[in-house]
């Protein structure tokens, strides 16, 4: 369900932002401003940051082989992280780098008509881009708030889309700010400060998004959520006498892996165990789907010890 959600939000955002650069580049020929420049690379990487995403989906959802037998889903991850290292580097980077320059070399806007042009068509199929992807967003994130829901997000390609969306749509406002002061007050520096707090904003929304795509890719657990009501499921079944930590481990944005041990009550014979892990998969996989593959360790207790309970009741189910 997720994967699809970010597709669209993807997609969308590709093709606005491919229009956008187009629009922005021309402008700034035209006109030489500084901000219209960064406003430019900003969304020339964006469009590229879309295709690396749409590569990483496609990538995620490759089937599971010898080599990689839980499947291909962290690729989304490790894509998602080279975007926001881009968007560190190239879209901040430049951006800092054209701001400077400009207060190096100040040079008056030419015509401050074709920017307010250029910038109100940026808006219009930027606003469009951000209430696609944030729709889809908010199937995924429910009731969560949406600070919330970006930072224990599982799905980087949709939180990327709309913290990029985001940060496009102030820094139209800010290069739109910038050029109409710097005219106003026929101040060339503002243009380039203007470019400065552009690419300011995008190193700051790159590093949230390099953290998040981290946290994944280097193996973070379930929501907290989906952990607690694994544990509740466990607990409420009369034939499991107690059970350690779930562990889980974030497989891809709907793939969640769980190994979990659990100790029976005394006299179960192997069927009557066998009969409860597979109760208890049953009721995980109806409230949670994205639990694929669950791995379970059942033991016993007899005489005051855990034993396992018969040989070959490690139960290892994979989707």
């Amino acid at each position: 369900m997720a994967q699809r959600e970010s597709t669209t939000a993807v997609v969308a955002a590709l093709a606005g932002n491919l229009a956008i650069a187009v629009l922005k580049f021309s402008a700034a020929v035209v006109t030489g401003s500084s901000a219209m420049v960064s406003e430019a690379i900003h969304s020339s990487v964006d469009t590229g940051n879309q295709a690396v995403l749409l590569l990483g989906i496609h990538r995620s959802n490759l089937p599971a082989d010898r080599h990689h037998p839980f499947g291909y889903g962290k690729e989304l991850y490790f894509w998602s992280l080279i975007v926001a290292i881009a968007f560190f580097g190239i879209g901040g980077g430049l951006s800092i780098y054209e701001g400077i320059n400009h207060l190096q070399h100040p040079a008056p806007l030419e015509d401050p008509l074709w920017n307010y042009l250029v910038l109100a068509g940026a808006a219009v199929f930027e606003a469009i881009s951000w209430v696609i992807g944030y729709r889809q967003f908010s199937k995924v994130k429910g009731e969560t708030g949406a600070w919330r829901a970006i930072r224990i997000g599982k799905d980087p390609s949709l939180i990327t889309v709309v913290v990029e969306d985001t940060m496009a749509l102030i820094g139209l406002a800010v290069a739109f700010l910038a050029i109409y002061l710097g005219h106003r007050f026929d101040n060339v520096y503002l243009d380039g400060v203007g470019s400065l707090i552009i690419g300011l904003l995008l190193a700051t929304a790159a590093l949230i998004l390099i953290r998040e795509s981290k946290g994944l890719l280097v193996g973070e657990a379930a929501d907290d959520a989906t952990v607690a009501a694994i544990d509740a499921i466990a607990r409420e079944d009369p034939c499991i006498r107690d059970l350690g930590p779930p562990l889980t481990m974030q497989l891809g944005p709907d793939r969640v892996l769980l190994n979990l041990e659990m100790v029976f009550a005394p006299g179960l014979s192997a069927g009557q165990v066998r009969d409860a892990i597979d109760r208890f998969e049953q009721r995980v996989r109806d409230a949670h789907p994205e639990v694929a593959d669950i791995f379970i360790e059942a033991a016993s207790v007899t005489a005051g010890s855990a034993e396992l309970a018969g040989s070959g009741l490690e139960e290892t189910d994979e989707a």
